[in-house]
């Protein structure tokens, strides 16, 4: 678990991370009154026909899921432009997906795209790792590496149903360095590609880029996500997921 107390520079350096999620996480004043409401539960039904294959998910992306992966946490979008979406986890034992929880959530405020760019308001479709966490609130027991510190916290000029969300934070591995904080700053790919794409908790609407659940849903994912079996998000809408 990496402790608070870092050195100026790389409270600084968290700090510009905070700054540059504001624009890939949860929209600020802006986003209120987009997409309002929760996705709805009956969008949780999935067909089970092959239980060895994530359901309804093509082979596109179930070809990208390693090997070696034994949880997978997948958002299936309402819609191409929608912001509604549900959230599975999938647990793998022997050759078979058993799926364990589901909940409703949000992803981007405009929908999804396969290309995305900073300030598109889309979360991105793909298959992406997850290594690190944290947030603003104490560790509740997560299995991956989690970082508590302040400078998670959502500015407070944004609307206030935002401040909290990012009490909770699991980064997703689009455009960042694994095994460093989720607020680290840094952009492999160029900050045209955008970046600070997490899973973090829910405000009643769309979001930048990110996925976003309720408290107890993330205090749950943070507790049974287990870096040992190499979990990874499959996200997208739902037509794009099953091509």
């Amino acid at each position: 678990m990496r402790k608070i107390g870092a050195p100026r520079s790389a409270a600084v350096l968290a700090a510009l991370g905070t700054l540059l999620a504001t624009a890939a996480c949860a929209g600020a004043q802006e986003d209120r009154g987009d997409t309002a409401g929760g996705a709805k539960s009956g969008a949780t039904h999935v067909s089970r026909a092959d239980p060895t294959r994530i359901p309804d998910v093509g082979d596109r992306l179930q070809r990208r899921i390693p090997a070696d992966s034994r949880q997978v946490v997948a958002v299936y979008g309402a819609g191409r432009d929608s912001a509604d979406s549900t959230v599975v986890l999938y647990t793998k034992r022997g050759s078979t997906w058993d799926r364990n929880r589901s909940w409703p959530a949000h992803n981007g405020k405009k929908g999804w795209t396969a290309d995305h760019h900073e300030g598109d308001k889309r979360s991105p479709i793909g298959v992406f790792t997850l290594t690190d966490a944290g947030g603003v609130l104490a560790d509740p027991g997560a299995r991956l590496p989690y970082t508590r510190s302040a400078t998670f916290a959502a500015p407070r000029w944004w609307a206030e149903s935002h401040w909290h969300d990012f009490d909770y934070v699991i980064a997703i591995d689009y455009n960042r360095v694994k095994g460093r904080p989720p607020n680290d700053p840094t952009r492999p790919e160029g900050a045209a590609k955008g970046g600070s794409i997490w899973l973090h908790m829910d405000h009643g609407s769309g979001t930048s880029a990110c996925v976003s659940l309720s408290k107890p849903a993330m205090a749950y994912l943070l507790r049974t996500i287990d870096p040992a079996g190499h979990p990874v998000v499959v996200m997208g809408d739902r037509a794009d997921l099953k091509t």
